[in-house]
């Protein structure tokens, strides 16, 4: 029995420390640029601001400090409800 416990308790382990692994910003993407303001609520690539801690964590759309990667130049021709994409956070 106390095997099977610690056999739980690593898999357990092991699931955790994958999800934390997964939790931190989006890996470069050549060809890629970082557009703050494009995302939806929760599908950022990273940089959502104070309360959040990365990668899918922004709380509303086009959220102006949080960045998804989108195809290279077309950034700043992106337009939201709430504007245009920004290379920079706004």
């Amino acid at each position: 029995m106390k095997s099977r416990s610690l056999a739980v308790t690593a898999v357990t382990l092991a699931a955790l420390a994958t999800g934390v692994a997964n939790a931190g910003p989006a890996p470069a993407q050549p060809g890629a640029d970082k557009c703050y303001g494009v995302a939806m609520a929760g599908k950022n690539d990273c940089a959502a601001g104070p309360g959040t801690t990365c990668a899918g964590t922004s709380k509303v759309d086009y959220q102006a400090n949080a960045w998804k990667y989108v195809a290279k130049g077309t950034c700043t021709g992106m337009t939201t409800p709430k504007g245009k994409g920004s290379l920079k956070a706004m």
